[in-house]
């Protein structure tokens, strides 16, 4: 077997084998939290959302929401999809409130992402 036809067959499995070790590094969390835009999250570093009419205008304007946890943790929820698409309308409903989320959780660089199962209202 030469070099070309040996990385044929290597290729793919180290491509399915990264995959598979993301798979496993994701564990499946409960976070409960403020749903705010994540330009207000940082640049005005508020611990709750001003209102939910604040949180729904910037997200309609573009801006990402995400779920501030009271710990100072943000999550940005993410699709497991690819083309990956946008979670706000999942989050709209909750915008300016406490919410708990359960998903998968990914960590990358100091920042977390959910993909998000399963939403509610806290109570």
């Amino acid at each position: 077997m030469n070099f070309s036809t040996a990385a044929r067959f290597a290729i793919p499995i180290l491509l399915a084998a990264g995959l598979f070790a993301t798979e496993q590094s994701a564990k499946t969390v409960t976070v409960k939290g403020y749903v705010l835009d994540s330009a207000c999250a940082f640049t005005k570093g508020l611990k709750k959302p001003i209102s939910s009419e604040c949180a729904i205008a910037c997200a309609k304007a573009g801006s990402p929401l995400v779920i501030l946890a009271p710990s100072g943790v943000i999550y940005w929820p993410i699709a497991d999809t690819t083309p990956s698409s946008s979670q706000n309308d999942k989050l709209l409903p909750f915008a300016g409130k406490t919410v708990v989320a359960s998903g998968k959780v990914f960590e990358r660089g100091g920042s977390k992402a959910i993909v998000i199962s399963k939403i509610d209202a806290a109570k």
